[in-house]
This record gives structure tokens, sequence and C-alpha cells, in this order.
């Protein structure tokens, strides 16, 4: 727990320090990696709902990251954060053997938070994301597939 409050607290003192120009354009090319929706339920029914649909489709939970607690825990406040990190070795394993730098990206990861305005909002990285490591548009087709599972566990 220490170790990734110590880490946030890193990256967030390296962006601030960053010039605000710098800071748009990473933020707006983060964004651009995204697939975003909202959530038509609270904060807790999508985490499980998503949690199910993992299970469900014999994907193995692997963590679930509760950013909020950790906040807590240090003495500082955070809306309802929370990573879950998910996967299929069988799945990933033959993709990192053919591209090593995929292990960055993988295992498969959906983040649920509150935004500013109290709606529930989910984020998992587009399947162009993992075109950075030199794979093809069909190579990465399946990592799609993580937005479809989103989308179907809020249904």
């Amino acid at each position: 727990m220490r170790i990734c409050a110590l880490a946030t607290a890193l990256l967030i003192a390296a962006w601030l320090a960053a010039p605000a120009q710098a800071q748009a354009q990473t933020v707006a090319q983060t964004v651009a990696q995204l697939t975003q929706v909202d959530s038509p339920h609270a904060f807790g029914d999508t985490v499980q709902r998503i949690e199910s649909t993992v299970l469900a489709r014999g994907l193995s939970l692997i963590a679930k990251v509760d950013h909020s607690a950790g906040a807590s825990a240090v003495g500082m406040s955070l809306r309802p954060t929370t990573l879950l990190i998910f996967g299929n070795p069988k799945g990933s394993t033959p993709m990192m053997q053919l591209q090593p730098t995929l292990a960055i990206d993988l295992p498969l990861k959906a983040l649920v938070w509150t935004a500013d305005d109290g709606k529930v909002k989910v984020a998992v990285n587009a399947a162009e994301l993992y075109q950075r490591h030199g794979l093809t548009a069909d190579q990465t087709k399946g990592f799609g597939g993580v937005a479809a599972l989103v989308e179907a566990a809020l249904k």
C-alpha cells in the first residue's frame, strides 16, 4: 500500500511540475487511447457488475485496487475510484511471446470512478493503445473485447 501511495505521489509531483501546455497535450493523448462510458448504475453496483462479467467470461480477477482507500490511508480524500485488473494467461501469453513489451499494458484493466458531476464513469484502454507495441490493427483487434465486456456488464 505504501509503495502504491509513494508511486502515486511521485507521479502527481512530476505531473504538477510539467508546463501547463505539456499537461494539456498529455491529457489529450491519454484520453484518445481510452474508451470511456457513463454507467447507469451506482458506483458499487458498477464495480460488482464488471467483476461478475469478468468471472462469467472465464477471466480471472487478478486484483481490485481501491484508490479511495489508499488516499484515505494517507489522510487524503478521493472520490470513489477502483481499478479492476483481470485477464487470462491463455490469451495474453501468446501475445507477450510475440511482443514482450505488451506486458506493460497487461493484464487488462477497467477503471471505475465517480466524476465531479456525480456520474459513475468507466474507462478501459482502447484497442489502438496496443498498437504502440508494433502490432497491426488485426493483431490488436481482440483487445477491443474489453470495451464490449464493460458494455455487457452495464446493461
